[in-house]
C-alpha cells in the first residue's frame, strides 16, 4: 500500500508506548472492521522483540531497520518503501539507528 494517507478511519487518541518509548504507535480503525498500528521505532541500543498474535504485514514508511523473523538465522535489512510480513504466533526482533516511521497491517 503506497498512499501517503488513509481516508475514512477512526483513530484511537491513547497511544501504545513499548520498551520505555522506544516504540509508539496509535490504531487506526476503518470502516470496514479492519486496523492498522502507525508508529515510531526510535533508535535502538538492542533488538526490541515483538511477538504476533495474528499475521502482520509491516510497511517501512521511512528510515531503515535490520529484522530477524521467527527462526531465521540471519537478520534482513529493510528500507523505506519495503515490507516484511510475519506469521501468526510467531516473533520478530527489530533494530534501527535512525528513527523509522511505520504501518502494520493486521492480516488475519
Amino acid at each position: 500500500m503506497s498512499s501517503a494517507q488513509f481516508d475514512h478511519v477512526s483513530v484511537i487518541k491513547k497511544s501504545n508506548v513499548y520498551f520505555d518509548g522506544k516504540c509508539v504507535s496509535h490504531v487506526v480503525q476503518f470502516e470496514d472492521g479492519t486496523r492498522k498500528t502507525l508508529g515510531v521505532i526510535m533508535p535502538t541500543d538492542q533488538p526490541l522483540t515483538f511477538e504476533t498474535h495474528v499475521a502482520e504485514r509491516m510497511e517501512i514508511i521511512s528510515g531503515e531497520c535490520r529484522v530477524l523473523i521467527a527462526d531465521s538465522e540471519e537478520s534482513e535489512l529493510f528500507r523505506a518503501g519495503q515490507s516484511f510480513y510475519v506469521g501468526a504466533n510467531s516473533m520478530f526482533k527489530i533494530e534501527t539507528s535512525v528513527v523509522v516511521d511505520y504501518v502494520c497491517h493486521f492480516e488475519g
